[in-house]
Parts: structure tokens; C-alpha cells; sequence
């Protein structure tokens, strides 16, 4: 029997055994950890727009590298075995899971549209046509649509309306963004949570999911800027009024450091892992020239010692990789054009995100104030996973929870599954959309 088959007859012991009730699981989907958070109905708290979760469950990764699936039955594996420790705790049984990468070459482009007006208050219907017109012009070939949300409202040129209905005016404009990734690899990941054993109900940005965990309402609206430090990948999201509009990745991440610090010191990779764990930082610190740290030796020689080398030499691996990471990030974004207010500050969210001296790096790199992000949202996590590290699973579920509002729900741009309001047909004629999108959420 393959253990494929193993695992799912070991998931279907389990669903035996759990109480079956309305749960959201989320699935943060890296190259260090796979991360499931699960809530209850009952977790949601919107007097204070908070959330409680029902069980959490983390195990290492496997099938993952640079933010893509290199091992679809390992990554499948890993998946099934994260899910079901979330499911352990939380005693019920998840049916589909929404799945938060940095992986899949995220990208985003604006669209804008305008759509004239007669001598009447702006309704419903003129809304329908403006996102009706907006979705008309996203031609992205060999990529998938994974967000669809309204940046900004505006009528006859003033901007910023959050809600334009029954105003007067000539023209109402819309800026719609739009999030995608790579085709083939959105088919991937869905056939990869599939060998799961699960249902696939979407992907969310990861760099969008830390955002909505990590940043106060009022850095949303003044502008922020969250750098998601994965170990794969580096990705960031830029907030502006209130809106998500603009989110980039790179293929750089923690790893990267960790194999660097390997090839410096010719020690293994765990090896190299535990000591930029233990004693890695990338900014100087004190007597670090004669502070002198052991590494295991690469290899099985039995008669080889271990590598000893002052700690200053591990710095030296690890700042140049942290800075030139958040450089090109930082031309990335200069370049794209995004809008990044002149005192937006820094958010940094992720596994990588903890090392010490990043934050110091990033400070020096953008010329503004950086902090570490965690997810607030979610107050009552256990102290292993209310971390940096953990705001991307965190985030997806206070997206379902609170939104923000899509013009397209992820489930009907995955293809399948039912949309949570009511069904959305991703084939649908663009007024469509526009007109079910409208009728859930306004």
C-alpha cells in the first residue's frame, strides 16, 4: 500500500472520530513550515474584530523550495499531516482549506476604467457596469487571477470615495488591482492540496494575508508597507488609504541564508541552520572577533573536527544576503510605481523576519521606521505560534472573516466549490461578476 493511500485511509479514521460542524482552515504553505490555523463559527468576535482559534497545527516542510513545489507527494504529505494535527485540536473535520503562498511569482497590476453617469444619484447598477468594465481589461496570458479588489472609487475625478452611492456627478471611475501568479503553478497547488485529501477553495497572497494580521487600521489608511521574509521567498504588500494596492515577490528568502552561511563555513545545512538559529545577526556586535562558534562538519568522516571559525565570519555571510535582499526589493518598488506614502512605515512579518539584526538592516535600507509584526488579530494564540512567523495563516482567516471585500470571491477564481454567499461563475460575462459581487457585498 503507498503512503499516499495510508494517509488518506488515516484521514478517513479521523473523520470518523471528529465532530463534524462549520470550521475555515488555513493552510500557510512555505519553505520551512507548513502552518494550518482552524476557526469555529463561534471564533469570530466583531465588537472588537478579533478572532479565536480552534486548533493550530505546524509541521516541517518537505516538497518546498524557493517558494515552489519541487515534490508534489511530500509537499501533499506535509500538507495532510499539518491539517490533521490542527484538526486534533480543534476536534472537527475541515472539508477544503485556503492556501497562502509567496510562491507562484505573486504579481499585480492596476486596472482603471471609468463609465459615464446620468442626472441621477449613483446606484447599484452603475457600479455593476464600472467593475463590469474593469474586469473587461484584465488580459494577464499564462497567469491566474487570484485577488480581484477595488482599490479606490472616484466621481467626476475626486478620489478616494469608499462608497460612491447616491452621489451625483458625470463619471465615476474605479481602480481595480489585480493579484496573479503563474498559471501552471496555481494548477499545481491545487492538484497538490487534491492528493491531500482536501477540497482547494483558493490561494491568498501571503505578503497581503501578514498584512491583515499584523497592521493597525490606521497604517492601512496612512500608508504601510509589510515585507513578508519567508524562507523561500521575500514578498511585500503596500497599503495606501485603507487598500491593498500593489504586491510583489522575490525568490530570495531565509533559506538563502542559511545555504550561504553552509558554503561559507563548509558545514552541513541543519548545521548551518542551528548556528544563524543560535547565534547568527546581521548587524556587529561586541568582542564578535573573538567569540568563536562550532559547526558540524559537512560529510560522515568520523575523524574530521568540527568547523570553528569567530562569529564576526558568520555576520559577514549574513548581512550582505539580508541587505541585498531588501536593496532589490526596494528597487522593485521604486520601479513598479507603487504608491508608497513619504511616511509609510515598514511592517516586517515571517520566519526570517526574526533574525537578529534584520530590523536594524531594514531600517538602514529604507530610511524609515521598521518594526516587527505580529498577528494581533488573533490575541489568544499559544506563545510558539504568535510570532511573525505565523501571521500569513493568521491573515487568511481574518480576511474571511472581516475582508476585505472582492470583486471575485477565491473560490470562484479556483474554479470550484461554492462561493461562502452564493455561487460565482469564474466563466461568467464580466457584468456577471460585477452584478454577484455587488449582491454579496454591498
Amino acid at each position: 500500500m503507498s503512503r499516499m493511500e495510508d494517509r488518506k485511509q488515516a484521514r478517513e479514521g479521523l473523520k470518523a472520530t471528529l465532530v463534524r460542524q462549520p470550521a475555515i482552515a488555513a493552510v500557510d504553505l512555505g519553505a520551512s513550515k507548513v502552518t494550518c490555523f482552524i476557526m469555529k463559527a463561534d471564533g469570530v468576535h466583531r465588537d472588537n474584530r478579533t478572532l479565536t482559534t480552534a486548533g493550530v497545527g505546524y509541521v516541517q516542510s518537505r516538497g518546498v523550495r524557493g517558494g515552489a513545489i519541487v515534490n508534489l507527494d511530500e509537499a501533499a504529505q506535509a500538507i495532510a499531516q499539518a491539517v490533521e494535527r490542527a484538526e486534533t485540536v480543534a476536534g472537527v473535520h475541515v472539508q477544503g482549506v485556503s492556501v497562502c503562498t509567496a510562491g507562484g511569482q505573486l504579481a499585480s497590476h492596476r486596472v482603471h476604467t471609468q463609465v459615464s453617469l446620468g442626472a441621477r444619484p449613483i446606484g447599484d447598477g452603475d457600479l455593476s457596469r464600472a467593475i463590469a468594465s474593469a474586469l473587461a481589461q484584465v488580459r494577464i496570458p499564462g497567469r491566474k487571477p487570484i485577488h480581484l479588489l477595488p482599490i479606490a472609487w472616484s466621481v467626476d475625478g475626486q478620489r478616494g470615495i469608499r462608497d460612491p452611492r447616491a452621489m451625483f456627478g458625470r463619471a465615476l471611475g474605479l481602480e481595480l488591482l489585480v493579484v496573479s501568479v503563474n498559471e501552471n503553478i496555481f494548477h499545481t497547488l491545487a492538484h497538490c492540496v487534491e492528493r491531500a485529501h482536501l477540497s482547494f477553495e483558493g490561494i491568498v497572497a501571503a505578503p497581503f494575508a501578514s498584512a491583515l494580521a499584523a497592521l493597525e487600521e490606521d497604517e492601512m489608511d496612512l500608508g504601510a508597507v509589510c515585507i513578508d521574509m519567508g524562507g523561500g521567498s521575500t514578498s511585500v504588500a503596500v497599503f495606501n488609504n485603507g487598500a491593498l494596492c500593489h504586491v510583489d515577490s522575490l525568490a530570495v528568502g531565509g533559506g538563502h541564508v542559511t545555504q550561504d552561511i553552509a558554503r561559507g563555513l563548509q558545514t552541513s545545512v541543519v548545521g548551518a541552520e542551528r548556528i544563524k538559529t543560535l547565534h547568527g545577526s546581521a548587524i556587529a556586535s561586541a568582542n564578535e572577533d573573538r567569540e568563536m562558534i562550532e559547526a558540524p562538519p559537512r560529510g560522515d568522516d568520523p575523524g574530521a573536527g568540527p568547523v570553528i571559525a569567530p562569529r564576526s565570519l558568520l555576520k559577514g555571510i549574513i548581512q550582505p544576503r539580508v541587505e541585498e535582499t531588501l536593496e532589490l526589493l526596494r528597487e522593485r518598488l521604486k520601479a513598479s510605481g507603487a504608491p508608497v506614502e513619504p511616511g509609510a512605515g515598514i511592517v516586517l512579518t515571517g520566519g526570517a523576519s526574526q533574525l537578529a539584526g534584520v530590523r536594524e538592516v531594514a531600517v538602514r535600507v529604507f530610511d524609515r521606521p521598521v518594526r516587527l509584526g505580529r498577528p494581533r488579530r488573533v490575541p489568544h494564540l499559544a506563545d510558539a505560534a504568535s510570532g511573525p512567523a505565523f501571521c500569513a495563516a493568521a491573515g487568511v482567516l481574518h480576511r474571511t472573516a472581516f475582508g476585505p471585500r472582492e470583486a471575485v470571491s477565491s473560490k470562484a477564481l479556483a474554479g470550484g466549490g461554492m462561493a461562502r454567499k452564493r455561487p460565482i461563475d469564474p466563466n461568467a460575462s464580466p457584468m456577471a461578476k460585477a452584478a454577484a459581487w455587488l449582491r454579496d457585498n454591498l
